[in-house]
Protein backbone atom coordinates (compact mmCIF):
# COMPACT_ATOMS: atom_id res chain seq x y z
CA UNK A 1 0.00 0.00 0.00
CA UNK A 2 2.84 2.40 0.78
CA UNK A 3 4.55 1.69 -2.54
CA UNK A 4 1.32 2.04 -4.55
CA UNK A 5 0.36 5.24 -2.74
CA UNK A 6 3.75 6.83 -3.29
CA UNK A 7 3.76 5.91 -6.98
CA UNK A 8 0.16 7.01 -7.52
CA UNK A 9 0.66 10.45 -5.94
CA UNK A 10 3.94 11.04 -7.80
CA UNK A 11 5.59 12.06 -4.55
CA UNK A 12 8.90 10.38 -5.30
CA UNK A 13 10.63 13.66 -6.15
CA UNK A 14 11.13 14.22 -2.41
CA UNK A 15 14.24 12.60 -0.93
CA UNK A 16 12.41 11.32 2.13
CA UNK A 17 9.71 9.73 -0.06
CA UNK A 18 12.37 7.71 -1.88
CA UNK A 19 13.61 6.39 1.47
CA UNK A 20 10.06 5.60 2.59
CA UNK A 21 9.33 3.70 -0.61
CA UNK A 22 12.61 1.80 -0.36
CA UNK A 23 11.81 0.88 3.26
CA UNK A 24 8.47 -0.51 2.08
CA UNK A 25 10.29 -2.57 -0.57
CA UNK A 26 12.63 -3.97 2.10
CA UNK A 27 9.68 -4.87 4.32
CA UNK A 28 7.98 -6.55 1.35
CA UNK A 29 11.07 -8.68 0.67
CA UNK A 30 11.31 -9.57 4.37
CA UNK A 31 7.72 -10.78 4.39
CA UNK A 32 8.20 -12.69 1.13
CA UNK A 33 11.33 -14.46 2.34
CA UNK A 34 9.67 -15.27 5.67
CA UNK A 35 6.74 -16.78 3.76
CA UNK A 36 9.20 -18.83 1.70
CA UNK A 37 10.79 -20.23 4.86
CA UNK A 38 7.33 -21.00 6.28
CA UNK A 39 6.39 -22.97 3.16
CA UNK A 40 9.61 -25.00 3.48
CA UNK A 41 8.76 -25.69 7.11
CA UNK A 42 5.25 -26.87 6.18
CA UNK A 43 6.45 -29.15 3.40
CA UNK A 44 9.54 -30.49 5.20
CA UNK A 45 9.97 -29.42 8.86
CA UNK A 46 13.29 -31.25 9.29
CA UNK A 47 14.91 -28.98 6.70
CA UNK A 48 14.42 -25.89 8.86
CA UNK A 49 15.67 -27.72 11.97
CA UNK A 50 18.66 -29.73 10.78
CA UNK A 51 19.45 -27.52 7.79
CA UNK A 52 20.20 -28.29 4.16
CA UNK A 53 21.39 -26.61 0.98
CA UNK A 54 17.77 -25.71 0.20
CA UNK A 55 17.73 -23.30 3.17
CA UNK A 56 20.69 -21.20 1.99
CA UNK A 57 18.75 -19.15 -0.57
CA UNK A 58 15.70 -18.26 1.59
CA UNK A 59 17.87 -17.51 4.62
CA UNK A 60 20.17 -15.34 2.47
CA UNK A 61 17.19 -13.39 1.10
CA UNK A 62 15.79 -13.06 4.62
CA UNK A 63 19.11 -11.72 5.93
CA UNK A 64 19.47 -9.33 3.00
CA UNK A 65 15.98 -7.93 3.54
CA UNK A 66 16.49 -7.40 7.27
CA UNK A 67 19.84 -5.66 6.66
CA UNK A 68 18.26 -3.42 4.03
CA UNK A 69 15.48 -2.52 6.48
CA UNK A 70 18.02 -1.58 9.15
CA UNK A 71 20.04 0.56 6.74
CA UNK A 72 16.86 2.30 5.56
CA UNK A 73 15.79 3.08 9.12
CA UNK A 74 19.21 4.55 9.85
CA UNK A 75 19.12 6.58 6.62
CA UNK A 76 15.70 8.01 7.43
CA UNK A 77 16.90 9.09 10.88
CA UNK A 78 19.97 10.80 9.40
CA UNK A 79 17.87 12.52 6.71
CA UNK A 80 15.46 13.86 9.33
CA UNK A 81 18.37 15.15 11.39
CA UNK A 82 19.91 16.93 8.40
CA UNK A 83 16.52 18.43 7.52
CA UNK A 84 16.27 20.02 10.97
CA UNK A 85 19.94 20.94 11.45
CA UNK A 86 20.36 22.43 7.96
CA UNK A 87 19.29 25.92 9.02
CA UNK A 88 21.27 25.72 12.27
CA UNK A 89 24.79 24.47 11.52
CA UNK A 90 25.19 23.17 8.05
CA UNK A 91 24.07 24.24 4.58
CA UNK A 92 24.03 20.69 3.28
CA UNK A 93 20.70 19.77 1.75
CA UNK A 94 19.65 16.22 0.97
CA UNK A 95 18.66 16.04 -2.70
CA UNK A 96 16.99 13.34 -4.73
CA UNK A 97 20.24 11.97 -6.11
CA UNK A 98 21.58 11.65 -2.56
CA UNK A 99 18.63 9.48 -1.59
CA UNK A 100 19.04 7.38 -4.73
CA UNK A 101 22.71 6.87 -3.90
CA UNK A 102 21.82 5.86 -0.34
CA UNK A 103 19.26 3.35 -1.63
CA UNK A 104 21.79 1.84 -4.04
CA UNK A 105 24.56 1.61 -1.43
CA UNK A 106 22.26 0.14 1.23
CA UNK A 107 21.00 -2.59 -1.10
CA UNK A 108 24.50 -3.31 -2.38
CA UNK A 109 25.87 -3.66 1.14
CA UNK A 110 22.88 -5.75 2.21
CA UNK A 111 23.30 -8.11 -0.75
CA UNK A 112 27.04 -8.47 -0.21
CA UNK A 113 26.66 -9.30 3.48
CA UNK A 114 23.44 -11.31 3.15
CA UNK A 115 24.69 -13.50 0.29
CA UNK A 116 28.02 -14.44 1.87
CA UNK A 117 26.65 -17.96 2.72
CA UNK A 118 25.80 -18.46 -0.96
CA UNK A 119 29.37 -17.49 -1.83
CA UNK A 120 30.84 -20.16 0.43
CA UNK A 121 30.61 -18.94 4.04
CA UNK A 122 28.32 -21.76 5.18
CA UNK A 123 28.62 -24.89 7.29
CA UNK A 124 27.29 -27.58 4.97
CA UNK A 125 30.53 -29.51 5.47
CA UNK A 126 31.60 -28.17 8.89
CA UNK A 127 28.94 -29.33 11.31
CA UNK A 128 30.93 -28.39 14.41
CA UNK A 129 30.65 -24.66 13.75
CA UNK A 130 27.14 -24.90 12.31
CA UNK A 131 24.34 -22.87 13.86
CA UNK A 132 21.75 -24.86 15.78
CA UNK A 133 18.88 -22.45 15.16
CA UNK A 134 19.75 -21.42 11.60
CA UNK A 135 21.54 -24.36 9.97
CA UNK A 136 23.44 -24.44 7.64
CA UNK A 137 24.60 -20.93 8.56
CA UNK A 138 27.83 -20.75 10.54
CA UNK A 139 27.77 -19.33 14.06
CA UNK A 140 30.66 -16.96 13.35
CA UNK A 141 28.80 -15.59 10.31
CA UNK A 142 25.67 -14.90 12.38
CA UNK A 143 27.72 -13.13 15.03
CA UNK A 144 29.55 -11.13 12.34
CA UNK A 145 26.25 -10.03 10.77
CA UNK A 146 24.06 -9.56 13.83
CA UNK A 147 26.10 -7.75 16.48
CA UNK A 148 27.31 -4.67 14.51
CA UNK A 149 24.05 -4.20 12.60
CA UNK A 150 21.81 -4.47 15.66
CA UNK A 151 24.04 -1.98 17.48
CA UNK A 152 23.77 0.27 14.41
CA UNK A 153 19.98 -0.03 14.46
CA UNK A 154 19.87 1.02 18.13
CA UNK A 155 22.55 3.70 18.44
CA UNK A 156 22.29 5.76 15.24
CA UNK A 157 18.51 6.43 15.47
CA UNK A 158 18.96 7.18 19.17
CA UNK A 159 21.61 9.81 18.38
CA UNK A 160 19.76 11.39 15.44
CA UNK A 161 16.36 11.70 17.13
CA UNK A 162 17.87 12.96 20.39
CA UNK A 163 19.77 15.59 18.42
CA UNK A 164 16.55 16.63 16.66
CA UNK A 165 14.79 17.03 20.01
CA UNK A 166 17.71 19.03 21.42
CA UNK A 167 17.78 21.34 18.37
CA UNK A 168 14.03 21.96 18.54
CA UNK A 169 14.22 22.66 22.27
CA UNK A 170 17.05 25.17 21.76
CA UNK A 171 15.03 26.95 19.10
CA UNK A 172 12.00 27.03 21.36
CA UNK A 173 14.01 28.54 24.22
CA UNK A 174 15.56 31.08 21.85
CA UNK A 175 12.15 32.18 20.61
CA UNK A 176 10.81 32.36 24.17
CA UNK A 177 13.67 34.68 25.05
CA UNK A 178 12.66 36.90 22.14
CA UNK A 179 9.02 36.87 23.27
CA UNK A 180 7.77 34.99 20.21
CA UNK A 181 5.27 32.13 20.00
CA UNK A 182 6.71 28.63 20.34
CA UNK A 183 3.65 26.44 19.77
CA UNK A 184 4.94 25.10 16.45
CA UNK A 185 8.30 24.11 17.95
CA UNK A 186 6.61 22.54 20.97
CA UNK A 187 4.29 20.50 18.72
CA UNK A 188 7.18 19.33 16.53
CA UNK A 189 9.26 18.40 19.59
CA UNK A 190 6.40 16.36 21.04
CA UNK A 191 5.81 14.61 17.71
CA UNK A 192 9.50 13.73 17.32
CA UNK A 193 9.67 12.42 20.89
CA UNK A 194 6.62 10.19 20.44
CA UNK A 195 7.75 8.89 17.07
CA UNK A 196 11.33 8.21 18.20
CA UNK A 197 10.13 6.34 21.29
CA UNK A 198 7.81 4.23 19.12
CA UNK A 199 10.64 3.46 16.67
CA UNK A 200 12.94 2.51 19.52
CA UNK A 201 10.38 0.24 21.16
CA UNK A 202 9.58 -1.45 17.85
CA UNK A 203 13.28 -2.03 17.15
CA UNK A 204 13.83 -3.31 20.69
CA UNK A 205 10.93 -5.76 20.49
CA UNK A 206 11.96 -6.92 17.01
CA UNK A 207 15.74 -7.22 17.05
CA UNK A 208 16.64 -7.78 20.72
CA UNK A 209 15.12 -11.32 20.85
CA UNK A 210 16.86 -12.20 17.59
CA UNK A 211 20.16 -10.94 19.02
CA UNK A 212 19.57 -12.97 22.17
CA UNK A 213 18.96 -16.06 20.01
CA UNK A 214 22.22 -15.55 18.14
CA UNK A 215 24.14 -15.13 21.41
CA UNK A 216 22.49 -18.29 22.74
CA UNK A 217 23.37 -20.06 19.52
CA UNK A 218 27.01 -18.98 19.78
CA UNK A 219 27.37 -20.10 23.42
CA UNK A 220 25.40 -23.33 23.10
CA UNK A 221 26.97 -26.60 21.95
CA UNK A 222 24.08 -29.01 22.39
CA UNK A 223 22.44 -31.06 19.64
CA UNK A 224 19.31 -30.13 17.74
CA UNK A 225 17.25 -32.82 19.43
CA UNK A 226 18.22 -31.59 22.90
CA UNK A 227 16.81 -28.14 22.16
CA UNK A 228 13.63 -29.31 20.47
CA UNK A 229 10.99 -27.87 20.68
CA UNK A 230 11.58 -24.93 23.04
CA UNK A 231 14.48 -23.26 21.21
CA UNK A 232 12.75 -23.54 17.84
CA UNK A 233 9.52 -22.08 19.22
CA UNK A 234 11.60 -19.12 20.40
CA UNK A 235 13.22 -18.89 16.95
CA UNK A 236 9.80 -18.80 15.29
CA UNK A 237 8.63 -16.11 17.71
CA UNK A 238 11.61 -13.92 16.80
CA UNK A 239 10.69 -14.31 13.12
CA UNK A 240 7.12 -13.26 13.91
CA UNK A 241 8.37 -10.18 15.75
CA UNK A 242 10.47 -9.16 12.75
CA UNK A 243 7.39 -9.58 10.55
CA UNK A 244 5.45 -7.32 12.93
CA UNK A 245 8.18 -4.73 12.33
CA UNK A 246 7.38 -4.88 8.63
CA UNK A 247 3.76 -4.07 9.48
CA UNK A 248 4.66 -1.35 11.97
CA UNK A 249 7.15 0.54 9.80
CA UNK A 250 4.53 1.97 7.37
CA UNK A 251 2.46 3.25 10.30
CA UNK A 252 5.39 4.82 12.14
CA UNK A 253 7.29 6.27 9.21
CA UNK A 254 4.77 7.00 6.46
CA UNK A 255 1.81 8.16 8.52
CA UNK A 256 3.56 9.80 11.46
CA UNK A 257 6.33 11.47 9.49
CA UNK A 258 3.91 12.92 6.95
CA UNK A 259 2.55 15.30 9.58
CA UNK A 260 6.00 15.72 11.10
CA UNK A 261 7.51 16.62 7.73
CA UNK A 262 4.96 19.43 7.31
CA UNK A 263 5.90 20.78 10.75
CA UNK A 264 9.62 20.65 9.98
CA UNK A 265 9.03 22.42 6.67
CA UNK A 266 7.14 25.17 8.51
CA UNK A 267 10.02 25.49 10.96
CA UNK A 268 12.54 25.88 8.15
CA UNK A 269 10.36 28.59 6.61
CA UNK A 270 10.23 30.39 9.96
CA UNK A 271 14.01 30.19 10.28
CA UNK A 272 14.51 31.48 6.75
CA UNK A 273 12.16 34.42 7.33
CA UNK A 274 14.02 35.33 10.53
CA UNK A 275 17.33 35.31 8.65
CA UNK A 276 15.92 37.64 6.00
CA UNK A 277 14.57 39.96 8.67
CA UNK A 278 18.00 40.14 10.30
Amino acid sequence: LVIVTRLATRDLHKPISILFCNLAVSDLFTSFSGFWISVLFITNPDVTIFGSRDMLAPYALYTTSILSTIYNQVSIGIERYLAVARSMRTRFRVARHHSMAVVFISWLLAFLLGCLPLMGWNCLRAERSSSVLYSPFCVNYLVFITLPNVVLAFLVPLFTYLRIIIILRKRKLRMQACGQATSTYKSAETQVARTSISIWLLALVSYAPFLAGVIFDATNRRCHTDLYPGAYIFRNCTAMLITITCLGNPVLYTLKFRALGAKLKALRCLSASRVRAI
